[in-house]
Formats: structure tokens, sequence, C-alpha cells
């Protein structure tokens, strides 16, 4: 596990990144078939070209093309969706639930946040049960209104304040289990919720160290669309460690 003053050094370069959250400009529903993308086209880009040029979606994939070049295809992306950069722009294909969406993000943007944090707690550092369920269908809100199909197969258990809490990870990104919760501080950290990480997993435990906790990029973007606690994710109690909303 990264020391966290390393692991938020890695958390802003990741925010500033070209394909991080603070340069998206657009999100822009898709049908299959082909569109004409650009700043005067059905697919309109906030900036750039009247015509940027071609896309065709497919149940097999998107390609796009430029004026006068050849068709390029969007290139599979770990732990995100399909992208290709295409001038000063990098495009990506984003599925949620099967419903696609083209999302841009602008190259020419050199971005920056500060972010803020609850004084470090080496308290909220927990080493809570692991423990392996069924896989079970479940089925989550999201910010926007929508819901989104997940599979729920682990739960993690600790002790606070003589109570047991049970927090449920709903996804996986980059092979560690993100669980989505709300405590009381919700206001000073983001309202809608914070996204945990689970580190070092073993067979019964997995470390919970709420001063890793982070804002959803529904915080930074409205071209995000991120999920929202699931019911049992949500907490009766402060937990003033992680981070505080940007």
């Amino acid at each position: 596990m990264l020391p966290l003053a390393d692991y938020r050094a890695a958390r802003l370069a990741a925010l500033t990144a070209p394909n991080g959250w603070l340069n998206l400009v657009a999100r822009i529903d898709l049908a299959p078939g082909r569109h004409l993308v650009g700043a005067a086209q059905e697919v309109q880009l906030p900036s750039g070209p009247d015509l940027l040029g071609t896309l065709d979606l497919t149940a097999n994939g998107a390609t796009f093309t430029r004026p006068g070049e050849a068709p390029q295809p969007f290139q599979p992306v770990p732990d995100a969706f399909p992208q290709l950069r295409v001038d000063s722009f990098l495009l990506e294909i984003h599925t949620v639930d099967g419903i696609p969406a083209l999302r841009v993000r602008d190259l020419t943007q050199q971005p920056t946040v500060k972010l803020r944090y609850f004084p470090d707690d080496p308290d909220w550092t927990i080493r809570a049960k692991w423990e392996s369920l069924a896989p079970e269908a479940a089925e989550i809100t999201m910010k926007d209104g929508s819901t989104a199909a997940v599979t729920v197969t682990h739960r993690a258990t600790f002790w606070h304040e003589g109570k047991t809490i049970t927090l449920t990870p709903t996804h996986v990104k980059s092979g560690k289990p993100m669980f989505v919760f709300r405590d009381r501080t919700a206001g000073e950290t983001y309202p809608a919720c914070r996204f945990l990480f689970g580190e070092d997993p073993s067979g019964t435990e997995i470390t919970l160290d709420f001063n890793r906790a982070i804002s959803p990029p529904c915080a930074f973007t409205d071209f995000a669309i991120c999920p929202l606690p699931p019911p049992g994710n949500i907490l009766p109690f402060r937990i003033e460690a992680g981070e505080l909303a940007p």
C-alpha cells in the first residue's frame, strides 16, 4: 500500500491528467449508426472545427473518420472505456447499463484543483472482516436518477462505537473493491457520496483506510455519472477522515 502522501500525489496527478476528470467538456448520448461530429454538427462539440469527423457506432465497437483519412478504431483502455485521440480532443465511448454516449475531453485545457483533507487520523485505518458472498445481482441508483446493475460478491464488517458496521462494495477498479458511502460529514465532504478502495484483502480481512476516501468524479464535472451509496452504506455517524469537498 502506497504511503498516504504518495497516494494523494497520485490522486492529484490522475485528476489533472489528459484522461482525468477536469477537462471533460461534453457528454452526448448516442444511438447506433453514423454521426457527424463537430461544432456545427448533430453531435455538437462546444469548440473545435465545424466538422471534426464521422463517428460510426455498432454493436462491435466504434470508429472515427477524419475528413480525407481512413477510419480509426476506438482503443480499449484498462479500467476505462474505449478512447481515441482526435486532434485536440480525447473521445471516449462511455456506456452505462448498455446505453452509449460520447464523452469529450479538451486536451488544450490545463486544469488545476486544490484538494483538501481532514487531518490524518490513524484511528480511521481499520482492518475489517472480509466476507465472500454468493454472487448476487443488485441495482444501484446513479446521481442522474438512472439505475445500474451490479453484482455483489463481498462485504466488509467492522466495529464502531460498540456497533457492527457493514459496508458493501459495488464496483471493482484496478482490481480493488470500491465502496460508495455517505456519512454525517456530507456537505463538508461531497454531499452525494465518497469512494473508498479496499486495500490488502486477504481471505478474511481487508484494510479500510478512510484517510484515503475521495470525492467521486461528479464532484469535479457535470459530465460524469456517479453511483450513489446502497442503503447499507449510508452511515449515521461522522467519518472525519479523507477528502473534503473540492
